[in-house]
């Protein structure tokens, strides 16, 4: 995978060098020379620019990269320029930061689906959505196990858990699932919550695009989230 992460900060830099790690290309860019020089021999690519002028961000290999990042924290206006820039020319996926409610609902109001709060969320938990195909959240427990969250593919529609049998096939654990709906913030724009449906059991039905919360170790996990792309590649 190839990422371009804006604004290299505590969590920017983190954030790149734990994608790095995991054997991604990236591509960090901060306005401060000095970031740059700290990370530049720890990630791919590192770059001194003004992502908010146009010209300057033209030069971003933005057609090859499939997740654009924006972590700039301490200038929300260079946030929210930035994002509305990157919208703009089309990036195939554009996550942002929000360090406050009232920025949370402008990135909404400008269609940004996906919307990171770093003062909750660390760098190494992104690290692990970004990495995994399929995965809408995770919690590592330690180094071997983990919690996540990931959508039901097509094929399980209406199958139970019974049905489908996670715990012989892929030695994991069901815990809940939850489903989605969308809501609108002060601004009109829609943004989706979740509510969870109880605790999973043998009877428990699953429907496409709700989310299954799932515990094991972090290789049957991969097991799991292998075969669903390989799910999706059939369609």
């Amino acid at each position: 995978m190839k990422y371009i992460i804006i604004g290299l900060g505590h969590f920017g830099s983190s954030l790149a060098e734990k994608l790095t790690e995991k054997g991604n290309e990236v591509f960090g860019v901060d306005i401060k020379m000095e970031r740059v020089e700290h990370i530049k021999d720890k990630i791919t690519h590192a770059v001194n620019l003004d992502a908010t002028d146009p010209a300057a961000v033209s030069n971003l290999p933005l057609r090859e990269t499939d997740i654009v990042i924006i972590a700039i924290g301490e200038d929300k206006g260079a946030n929210i320029m930035t994002t509305a820039l990157m919208k703009r020319m089309h990036v195939k996926k554009l996550i942002s930061r929000a360090v406050d409610p009232l920025q949370e609902m402008v990135l909404q109001a400008m269609g940004i689906e996906e919307i990171i709060h770093p003062e909750e969320e660390t760098a190494e938990r992104w690290s692990k959505k970004l990495n995994l195909h399929g995965v809408v959240d995770s919690f590592e427990l330690n180094g071997d196990f983990s919690i996540i969250e990931t959508k039901v593919p097509k094929e399980y529609e209406e199958k139970t858990l019974g049905e489908l049998d996670f715990r012989d096939k892929y030695n994991l654990i069901v815990l809940t699932t939850m489903k989605i709906s969308s809501q609108k913030n002060e601004l009109g724009a829609s943004h989706e919550i979740t509510s969870v449906q109880g605790v999973a059991n043998s009877e428990t039905k699953l429907y496409e695009n709700d989310i299954m919360v799932i515990y094991g170790n972090n290789k049957d996990i991969k097991n799991l989230l292998d075969d669903h792309e390989k799910l999706k590649d059939k369609l």
